[in-house]
């Protein structure tokens, strides 16, 4: 999945600073009030501009400084994360070298998962936050040869709200949901369809037995963002995972040649 197109061309924008054409145009107004604020609020610009400098650093550190593809996983426990990651990493080329971050209220149990497939993890416990932060993601880093990576999984705590707020620095930032979330999931939760760059409803071998429409949840992303790819995937028979990882590839591109 890695580009080894040379450092000097690989100057990226991340994604939270990018410019966003309509309808996600308004996404910082609407994220300042989330924080109970009016979006003039000096201290809510604050702590927002302090939040993307750290993640800013962190994308500096791991796309410019180590040419490293990182892939930010977020979605409510249960959506199949974890699943999703190791689907992609089993299948990456022998030549690849991959890492994980694996974020969690508590507990150690994605990152032994992840461990059993021998690549270098660091498992990262908020306690009571509910989201991962560029902070805690820059401290791990310290847990990885950046020098003998080529991509890096982070995969972020279960939660469908805090995470929107709080970009890590990742190259590219994939929502997950299930069919088991219900077919409503994706427009009860806007905020974060508008804060990521793909979309994944997985676990579609169940979908008519739950009652649930992948293609009525694929329409409320469009109302969302009619702009955001979506890929539909089975984590357990592997339907979709080729066409998830053409969609990172093309992301990965995409985002390497912004400037």
């Amino acid at each position: 999945m890695h580009d080894h197109t040379s450092k000097s061309t690989r100057r990226t924008v991340p994604h939270w600073n990018r410019p966003v054409p309509r309808p996600r145009e308004s996404r910082r107004l609407v994220r300042c009030h989330r924080f109970g604020h009016d979006h003039t609020d000096e201290r809510t610009a604050d702590v927002l501009e302090a939040i993307e400098r750290e993640a800013t650093r962190v994308h500096e550190r791991l796309t410019h400084d180590n040419d490293i593809d990182a892939v930010e996983m977020l979605g409510a426990t249960g959506s199949g994360k974890t699943a999703l990651i190791e689907q992609l990493v089993s299948r990456s080329p022998a030549s690849e070298r991959v890492g994980v971050i694996a974020g969690d209220v508590a507990g150690d149990d994605d990152a032994r998962r992840y461990r059993d497939l021998g690549i270098p993890v660091a498992d990262v416990t908020t306690g009571k936050d509910c989201h991962l932060d560029p902070e805690r993601v820059g401290d791990a880093l310290g847990a990885f040869e950046l020098s003998r990576l080529d991509t890096l999984y982070v995969e972020n705590v279960g939660n469908m709200v805090c995470p929107a707020d709080f970009p890590l620095g990742a190259t590219v930032r994939v929502v997950v949901v299930s069919v088991t979330e219900g077919e409503d999931v994706i427009r009860k939760h806007p905020l974060l369809f508008q804060a990521c760059d793909l979309v994944v409803i997985n676990k579609i071998d169940i979908a008519e037995a739950v009652g649930v429409d992948p293609d009525r949840m694929r329409a409320d992303l469009r109302e969302i963002d009619p702009e955001c790819p979506v890929v539909l995937t089975s984590a357990v028979t592997g339907e979709g995972i080729e066409a998830l990882e053409r969609r990172l590839r093309d992301l990965q591109a995409t985002h390497a040649h912004e400037h």
